[in-house]
């Protein structure tokens, strides 16, 4: 019917008036069920047709590619609402009242509104995907030099207003970096085990930690130093798992040797009820140690297979 009656109006002169495409809503969108039985249906078929060959060693590295691309789609939608917002922002400090004016801002708010429309759609995507990595590898899946934001919770395409798009567009950012929550460090290094076996009761310990200052902090933010090859990896899992928010504190390597220390810095400054110890290195025990000084409880699991040092103690003793 939109295609017909622009049909239509092409030859009338309407002094430079044009159709163009209505803004979008969540309805213009795949529903999520069919989202889910689509990815579903592609992942199992991408890693049966690999399983059994050459490639199945690249597996994972095939997993993450396919989550990647949802991701980076999304990334580019982000950066067109951002480029769009500040049209917006520069229309509204230029106001003058007149209707050509006014036009050209109501347009580049639909712009925005629909390109934020996508980014979400792909973003859902994307967390799907993710979903699929996890259960797949056992790991959560994290981008190289990016952040995994997800703003489906703060949708802003009902809104009109120009002033009110900027404001929401802000505070969606916001929000999406900095969830609501109350902030647990965890931290923990890189650990090497003997056997299968205590490499799982080491997992297995990391997770009923977590578990337990779960059930002592129900809005917990998980904050830790995002490392994909360490300790840092079992929490981010369990952290997916559970549908608790997390931020990830990469090292600076710009900083060098002081990469590790200003990442405490950057860390204790969200003023979180806990820090989470598990074994790691001299970096780590300045972070106990200044943990303390700033009155944080401090839940120590540094003992061996990730046990509190002082129960092991008292079992030897």
């Amino acid at each position: 019917m939109h295609s017909s009656f622009s049909d239509q109006l092409a030859g009338l002169d309407l002094s430079g008036f044009s159709i163009g495409p209505a803004p979008v809503s969540t309805n213009d969108f795949p529903v999520h069920d069919a989202v889910v039985q689509t990815l579903e249906a592609v992942w199992s078929d991408l890693f049966a047709m690999v399983s059994g060959t050459a490639l199945e060693a690249d597996a994972e590295d095939l997993g993450w590619a396919f989550v990647n691309m949802f991701h980076r789609s999304a990334t580019r939608k982000s950066t067109a609402v951002d480029r769009a917002t500040d049209e917006v922002r520069a229309l509204l400090a230029t106001a003058d009242g007149s209707e050509i004016h006014t036009h050209e801002l109501e347009t580049q708010v639909e712009r925005a509104q629909c390109a934020e429309g996508a980014m979400i759609a792909l973003e859902e995507m994307r967390e799907v995907a993710a979903a699929l990595y996890l259960n797949e590898f056992g790991s959560s899946w994290k981008p190289v030099s990016s952040s995994r934001f997800n703003h489906s919770a703060m949708l802003t395409s009902a809104l009109v207003e120009g002033r009110e798009f900027v404001r929401a567009r802000s505070e969606a950012k916001r929000r999406a970096a900095m969830p609501e929550g109350t902030p647990v460090i965890f931290a923990g290094g890189r650990t090497r085990h003997p056997n299968e076996q205590d490499a799982l009761t080491f997992a297995n310990n990391v997770w009923a930690t977590l578990d337990k200052v779960h059930d002592r902090v129900p809005d917990m933010v998980l904050v830790h130093g995002g490392d994909t090859k360490g300790v840092d990896r079992l929490a981010s899992s369990w952290a997916e798992r559970r549908n608790i928010p997390q931020i990830s504190f990469s090292l600076d390597m710009r900083l060098g040797a002081r990469a590790g220390f200003k990442r405490n810095e950057r860390m204790l400054s969200l003023d979180p009820r806990y820090v989470v110890a598990f074994p790691g290195n001299g970096v780590l025990e300045r972070l106990v140690i200044e943990a303390k000084s700033r009155r944080i409880t401090v839940v120590d699991r540094r003992g061996p297979l990730g046990t509190s040092p002082k129960r092991a103690a008292q079992d030897t003793d």
